[in-house]
Parts: structure tokens; sequence; C-alpha cells
């Protein structure tokens, strides 16, 4: 599949020195990687997944199969968007295996500040249900606001849902998603914008209320 050229990118020095001690074999080296990027990784699959106990397996999980695998990693590419393509093809696996539990909030757990107390970013569906500072009587609708955006994001297929958490809710840039999913760009668009039209109708009632 393509891999959309702009999402290709050097390695930091001191990212660069870790992987290349992870396959000498040096087991230090190994939590390092984890301590760099234990919380996004962990976040991402709980938004995808919705359960923190998987979320948790899956994130370890993560870490033990890009280690195994880290041979193949091309170091020209971003190391994060390699390990959330493990992540997210894990998290996929996960959901097709097991029946759908509750969904907890899309931003709890993740140690990673551009998801912190967001729902939605892009200027969608989260201008009309975040404030920056709701009053204290807000606060319960604001909560339950949140968990049916939760719910709604949960309730898509797995091609829409992770474009929406990869893009509306932890930050990703297009090009980014494009090599995290190893599709064109343009398909990353496509699927993020058909995701906000199924998202906007399953919320139609929520965001007529709140305007």
């Amino acid at each position: 599949m393509e891999i959309a050229a702009d999402s290709v990118a050097s390695l930091s020095t001191d990212e660069a020195t870790v992987v290349a001690r992870c396959r000498c074999g040096e087991k230090a080296a190994l939590g390092e990687l984890v301590s760099l990027y234990q919380d996004r990784v962990y976040g991402l699959c709980l938004r995808l997944c919705g359960d923190r106990e998987a979320a948790a397996d899956l994130a370890q999980e993560t870490f033990v199969r890009a280690v195994s695998s880290i041979e193949r990693f091309d170091e020209r590419a971003k190391f994060f968007t390699w390990l959330y393509r493990i992540a997210v093809n894990l998290s996929i696996d996960r959901r097709r295996q097991q029946a759908r539990r509750p969904a907890l909030s899309l931003d709890a757990g993740s140690g990673d500040s551009r998801g912190d107390g967001e729902v939605m970013r892009g200027g969608t569906i989260a201008e009309r249900l975040t404030t920056s500072d709701p009053r204290p009587d807000e606060r319960a609708s604001r909560a339950e606001q949140h968990r049916a955006v939760a719910g709604a994001v949960q309730e898509l297929e797995d091609e829409f849902r992770t474009v929406v958490v990869l893009r509306d809710i932890d930050g990703l840039d297009y090009a980014e998603i494009a090599d995290v999913l190893q599709v064109p760009v343009g398909t990353v668009k496509s699927r993020l914008f058909r995701a906000r039209m199924m998202l906007k109708e399953k919320l139609r009632s929520l965001i007529e209320a709140d305007g």
C-alpha cells in the first residue's frame, strides 16, 4: 500500500541510540523505550478498545511485539508511528475477539498532554460539547456529554473509529495517520470525513440540546 512520503522522518539522536541498543539485545534499552512511549501507547489502546485492563495488556503486548520485530523497523520512519501501527492492529484484533464492553471516557488514563481533557479536536463536535472551565452546575452535564461522545466513537466500525481517535483525539497529522494505517493520505481524509458525519448523526440530539 502507498505510504505518504512526507510521513517519513529521521529518528532523533537519542531515540536512534535506544533503538540500536534494543537491536543489540540490551534489556535496559527496552525499559527506556517503555518509559518514552508507554503513556501514549496505553492512551491509544484505551481509546480504541474502551477498557482499562485490556488497554494495559495491549500496551504491554505492543512493546513485546516491537522489540521482537525491531530488526524490521526502518529508521527513516518515525518510531512512534511504527509503535502506533502495532498498537492499532492489536487493539482491532482484540475488539474482534471479544464482546463489546461499556466505553470509558476517551481521555482517561493517558499521560499524553495532546489528548488530556479533550474529547475531539479540529473544530468539530468538541466546540459544541466542551468549554475551558465549566461552572460547577455544568459538570455533571459535561461528564454525560463526554460519555455520550465516547460511546458514539466506540460504536463506529474499526476503520472509522481509528481515524477519529488518531486525528481528533490524539492529534496526529494526516501523514502520520497514513503511516500508521499504511494507506494513502486521501484515504485517511475520506474516512475521517465519513466518521465525523456518522458521529454528527449519532449525536444530533445532544448537539441540538447543547445549542
